[in-house]
């Protein structure tokens, strides 16, 4: 894979210029090429460019080969294979966001147990104990454990989730975009 030229690329352009189609997968995994995960590198560097070139309209994918490259078989797998990896890792992150909302609401209600629980034993110190610095400090302190045990679950249910979702978003564009094979030297 060659490195991004200087000039600023077009919109939803995303090219590669590759030696042979194999490059682009993961040479790792054993299953056929269109259900082949892509190489860790490759997908950084379409993510990467994707992010770098974001459209509001689809992307486009050139990958250019070698003339005699273009006619394998894994060429012509190309363009579904790269589209099944996106899909598959646009699912992977939804199940991620599940799981992450999951556990944020799990947390929430252990958080907000805790802190009825502190608040309760507040309470109760305050009328049980005579009312001076000491037990001011304890009631004071039992709040704060209350809400600190709720800033997890709180930060997960509001700010955690929307880098995952933006993610989700690009790889669904990714999974959708026109994926093009040219030999080196065809216009796009």
């Amino acid at each position: 894979m060659s490195s991004p030229p200087a000039t600023r690329p077009k919109p939803g352009l995303i090219e590669i210029k590759l030696r042979s189609a194999g490059q682009l997968f993961n040479s790792f995994d054993p299953s056929p090429f269109p259900g082949r995960d892509l190489d860790d590198k490759a997908e950084e560097f379409i993510v990467g460019w994707a992010r770098e070139v974001r459209t509001e309209n689809r992307y486009r994918i050139v990958i250019h080969l070698p003339r005699e490259e273009c006619e394998t078989p894994i060429a012509k797998s190309l363009p579904e294979a790269v589209a099944r990896h996106f899909e598959y890792r646009a699912g992977v992150l939804t199940r991620e966001l599940r799981e992450l909302f999951r556990t944020g609401r799990l947390f929430l209600a252990i958080g907000l147990s805790i802190f009825v629980f502190c608040n309760a034993l507040a309470q109760a110190t305050r009328a049980i104990f005579p009312l001076n610095a000491v037990t001011e400090s304890i009631e004071q302190g039992l709040i704060i454990v209350g809400w600190v045990a709720n800033w997890r679950p709180v930060e997960l249910l509001i700010f955690d989730w929307w880098p995952l979702r933006r993610r989700i978003r690009l790889y669904e564009q990714l999974a959708q975009a026109e994926i093009v094979v040219n030999s080196e030297g065809q216009s796009r």
